[in-house]
């Protein structure tokens, strides 16, 4: 099947699924509002279908490629939910090795995580992407479901979670001691709040993440950050000027890309926000700080 682009679909209509996906507004305002721009035989619940994921088209490493070792572990999260879920993709060969927590959305550890996770492995770290649905059950197998499911969690034990991924790396018996994170959306905000409160982080990677709220959080930053956001991206954009005048202010390590008409989740290529050139450029880039930074 053809992959739809953002470009095919109107502005008005990508922002209001933005809305949706992150719970500002219910599914029937959704489809209210998209209504005027369902034409052609096309319904408002076409185009929300047309909107939500798609993971047949999703996965860049398999699961057996030759380049890594992916298995499915527990690890114990004591100031979080206890034990906890997560997709543990080491590289092939041995010798010590950097790690990276991958930090999902707002919905769970989706297939598009797990293959951004092998994507990390295959890069050469030692990559892990816990699943913060676990005390739920685990990703239910929609992110619809993993939605709903995700906003009931105490939010302090779910960042306390990501936090116990972290410390798991950095105790591994073949880690170089080095341990980044990289996130998406909901993880992109864990990024930076991962990178307030722990002077040990080596870097940090947010994908269109909420900034830290206050300037006394961003002073404690002691990480290196690569910030990724897409120009379109109204509402992550909000906080972005201040943010980084804040870093400056500091004497923060940041480097922060602002990419050309990219969508809030222009880096996930199973919605038709995805944008392949900027998504590739920014993957690049981040790979290239890991490397730099981890290694």
């Amino acid at each position: 099947m053809d992959r739809l682009k953002a470009s095919d679909f109107d502005q008005e209509v990508l922002d209001l699924f933005d809305k949706y996906v992150h719970g500002i507004i219910e599914r029937r305002e959704f489809l209210d509002k998209a209504a005027k721009f369902a034409v052609g035989g096309v319904t408002a619940a076409g185009l929300l279908a047309s909107l939500s994921p798609n993971y047949a088209l999703a996965k860049e490493v398999d699961e057996n490629d030759a380049r890594i070792k992916a298995a499915d572990i527990k690890y114990n999260s004591p100031k979080g939910h206890g034990t906890i879920n997560g997709y543990l993709v080491r590289p092939s060969g041995g010798g010590k090795r950097g790690g990276v927590v991958v930090v999902h959305e707002n919905r769970g550890l989706n297939p598009y995580i797990r293959d951004v996770a092998r994507r990390v492995g295959a890069a050469g770290f030692t990559a892990l992407a816990p699943d913060g649905l676990t005390p739920m059950g685990g990703y239910p197998g929609t992110d619809a479901e993993g939605k709903v499911m995700q906003k009931k969690l105490d939010k302090g034990k779910l960042l306390q979670d990501f936090i116990a991924a972290f410390q798991h790396l950095k105790a591994d018996s073949n880690s170089n001691g080095k341990v980044g994170v990289v996130g998406f959306c909901f993880g992109g905000g864990i990024v930076n709040k991962m990178a307030v409160r722990l002077p040990d982080l080596a870097a940090g990677v947010p994908f269109y993440g909420r900034q830290p709220k206050t300037d006394a959080e961003v002073a404690k930053i002691k990480a290196p950050l690569l910030i990724n956001n897409g120009a379109l991206d109204k509402r992550i954009n909000k906080g972005a000027a201040a943010y980084e005048a804040a870093l400056k202010k500091h004497g923060k390590e940041f480097t922060a890309y602002m990419y050309a008409n990219a969508n809030h989740g222009f880096h996930n290529d199973t919605t038709p926000r995805y944008d392949e050139g900027m998504a590739k450029l920014a993957w690049k880039r981040t790979i290239d700080f890991f490397h730099a930074k981890l290694t």
